[in-house]
């Protein structure tokens, strides 16, 4: 048996066989520098259980697509990634959720910290009430990450040329970000999340409401952004799963069913639940 190949196996072997967390496929094109590691993570809302015994390895600067059926934990473990679920006063969280070393669950993690380093975007565009300039400058200015106004120009002109969003509102920084159309209010929010300067970007559902053109563009800037950052992505689009994403985790009912490289998932998916989701025999 050649390198190659004993290596092939390895990355098959059943889920007995492998280090929790580990994909059953690894990418080979993929950078494997750990981001964020799950271990036997639960989540319960109130005496209902979410999310049973998660464990996961997310890679920096790749796209990790999280799929399943609606009500199966994608976006409840998301939350999970930047405390998002502690706003909800009937959940209760066990196991660890690391990144460099800490638990971002210990009582002396610093929220608002996580938040900065662990960003979001939401299903639905949620531009602040505010100019489009305001809308990229206002957390930078908050977090001291910027002072003096031509720091401040620099910084917004960089976030809306990374979301692809420079060319089509240089001229209007000072209208309302809200003004802009739904695809463009997206990159808005997008820009908005990279001007902090985060490690993670989390997005849940980034496209639903978009239209297919706006939905390819943002498609195309997830490609782009994850040479910067990390990007982990709720999706019920499999086609969508299957263009940008380096690694696919498979849902379903509070657990995590497979783990896999991208494409093996969606030529030869490692489960036969994970197959019958993707070949649209349930979900």
């Amino acid at each position: 048996m050649n390198q190659q190949t004993a290596q092939i196996d390895a990355h098959s072997a059943p889920n007995h066989e492998r280090s929790p967390g580990q994909p059953v496929n690894h990418n080979e094109d993929a950078n494997h520098a750990l981001s964020i590691r799950v271990r036997d993570l639960n989540l319960w809302y109130g005496n209902n259980q979410a999310l049973k015994n998660i464990n996961i390895d997310i890679y920096q600067k790749n796209v990790t697509a999280l799929i399943g059926p609606s009500g199966c934990g994608k976006s409840t473990f998301l939350r999970c990634l930047n405390r998002m679920n502690d706003l909800i006063r009937s959940v209760r969280v066990q196991g660890l959720v690391e990144m460099d070393g800490r638990d971002v669950n210990d009582a002396k993690m610093d929220e608002v910290a996580l938040r900065r380093r662990v960003g979001m975007v939401f299903q639905k565009p949620n531009p602040f009430p505010k100019s489009i300039y305001e809308n990229i400058a206002y957390a930078p200015r908050m977090h001291d990450l910027v002072s003096r106004k031509a720091e401040q120009d620099e910084l917004v002109e960089q976030a809306l040329r990374d979301a692809g969003l420079w060319n089509e509102v240089k001229d209007k920084l000072q209208e309302p970000g809200t003004s802009l159309s739904g695809g463009q209010q997206q990159r808005l929010c997008i820009a908005r999340a990279i001007a902090v300067k985060p490690d993670v970007i989390l997005m849940d559902e980034p496209t639903s409401a978009l239209d297919p053109i706006s939905t390819a563009t943002i498609e195309d800037l997830m490609d782009k952004l994850k040479k910067q950052f990390t990007i982990i992505t709720v999706t019920h689009n499999m086609q969508q799963a299957a263009r940008v994403a380096d690694y696919t985790a498979f849902f379903h009912l509070g657990e995590m069913i497979e783990y896999n490289d991208t494409r093996m998932m969606f030529s030869n998916p490692h489960t036969k639940k994970a197959e019958d989701y993707i070949t649209g025999r349930y979900g």
